[in-house]
């Protein structure tokens, strides 16, 4: 019992102090080893030294290169004026009126295109941003607007989508990253459609009452009163990381003999890889293609690095956080109740996966831990794999969004705001749309048995 408190206690804790304000720097080990402490099963500066710490080292070792190359790549953008080429492009062609959907939709393409989450949150901010400044949309809507773009439809809900969560049931479930493409749709239809219709009634009450962009210092951002790059050469870098990531994940790193030589030392191809190369690729065209619009190349590549450090920190604190709930005894227990639950047999696919990824903070986290444990389960209600796969990916994406959500909290730290001005929004996005369409997609299942 003590166990199980410790959790819901400690969760709840994260999620307030988180949203008020307090890093998780200093939070996720303090809460860690008072999770153990109140567990009364491991000793607390074991579970530091012990699990936190590998829990969360391993988290930076695995994605810092990804963290660094999307980093640096997205300071480029924004020092070059290419992020504010494509704004005024963008804002030319879709109109002021349209701005929201514009950041929504150039996120969701990238996404979509096999660029990592987090890589997206370094790329799309300098774009939104000035995208957000000319149509004088409050500032704080912006990180709702691109994890809208990220974190929803194009990670859980269309099909063929190259995000890692989306190959995670297949080796359970036999099927492939097209599963259940008709709720997929569905689905990526309520949370894009809603999604817009959402913050463009935010912005216009906000408009309303007289609040436009806000005024917002060290935000990262450069007004440029000179010549910016013409608008192909500032898409090149962006179409090459698209270009890039497919040809390494698709063509490239598949090759026999490309694969052998990682077998040859007994390894295997990183999914990250990929991206890391198509970044840096991308930096290095930057550099070379529009370096008279860089002024101090070394302190821009320095700053756009340290710029790397705290949202990959700040998450790796998240996980290890997530490494010493999962190593008490109560969590077993947590997952049991869950099994346990009376309830038709999809919803309990959706509501099982979602608490846990609620849990964990991490909708991969939720996922790989549903899969574990309840994949024989699953498979044994007589459920279509195909909606399986899909309905448990668009619930993994629910609850995953709590405040202390490492995405979240990354995109925060990466758009220079605060939980308190933008996670209300962040939440409606992508907490309430997708959950939503869990319900109306399983409704959908079990009417008409469409997948």
């Amino acid at each position: 019992m003590l166990g199980v408190l410790s959790i819901i206690l400690t969760l709840v804790c994260l999620m307030y102090f988180a949203y008020r304000g307090i890093t998780v720097l200093i939070l996720a080990p303090i809460l860690a080893m008072l999770a153990a402490l109140m567990s009364g099963e491991i000793p607390p500066l074991y579970a530091l030294s012990n699990i936190f710490m590998p829990a969360a080292t391993g988290y930076i070792s695995s994605y810092y290169p990804v963290f660094l190359a999307g980093a640096i790549f997205g300071k480029l953008m924004d020092v070059t004026g290419a992020a504010t080429s494509i704004a005024h492009f963008i804002s030319a062609k879709f109109g002021k009126k349209h701005a929201i959907a514009a950041v929504i939709v150039a996120t969701g393409l990238l996404t979509y295109g096999g660029v990592s989450l987090f890589v997206v949150v370094f790329a799309m901010y300098p774009i939104g941003a000035m995208l957000y400044k000319e149509a004088d949309v409050p500032k704080r809507l912006l990180p709702a607007a691109i994890a809208g773009g990220a974190f929803t439809f194009t990670m859980t809900a269309l099909p063929g989508s190259p995000q890692y969560l989306n190959t995670m049931p297949t080796v359970y479930f036999g099927t492939d990253i097209y599963a259940g493409p008709i709720l997929g749709i569905i689905a990526a239809a309520i949370m894009f459609f809603g999604g817009v219709w959402w913050l463009n009634r935010r912005a216009a009450q906000a408009n309303a009452a007289g609040e436009g962009y806000g005024d917002h210092e060290n935000e990262g951002l450069h007004d440029f009163e000179g010549d910016l790059p013409n608008v192909g050469l500032s898409f090149a870098p962006i179409a090459m990381v698209f270009l890039l990531n497919y040809f390494f994940t698709k063509v490239y790193f598949t090759m026999p003999s490309v694969m052998a030589k990682y077998e040859a030392i007994g390894g295997s191809v990183n999914g990250t890889w990929p991206v890391v190369l198509g970044l840096s690729i991308s930096v290095v065209f930057i550099l070379i293609a529009m370096r008279k619009y860089l002024v101090n190349t070394n302190k821009v590549m320095f700053d756009g690095a340290v710029g790397a450090l705290l949202p990959i920190f700040n998450t790796g604190s998240e996980v290890g956080y997530g490494g010493v709930i999962k190593s008490l005894a109560a969590f077993t227990t947590v997952k049991g109740m869950i099994v346990a639950m009376s309830i038709p047999s999809i919803f309990k696919v959706a509501i099982s996966t979602t608490l846990l990824a609620g849990i964990v903070g991490s909708s991969s986290g939720g996922t790989a831990i549903a899969l574990e444990v309840l994949s024989d389960e699953f498979l044994s209600m007589g459920i279509n794999p195909q909606a399986l796969h899909r309905i448990m990916l668009l619930a993994s994406g629910g609850l995953d969004s709590l405040p202390h959500c490492g995405a979240v909290i990354t995109l925060l730290s990466v758009c220079k705001l605060t939980h308190k001005e933008s996670y209300g929004d962040i939440a409606v996005l992508t907490m309430v749309l997708p959950l939503i369409s869990v319900v109306v997609t399983s409704l959908v299942y079990l009417t008409t048995g469409l997948v």
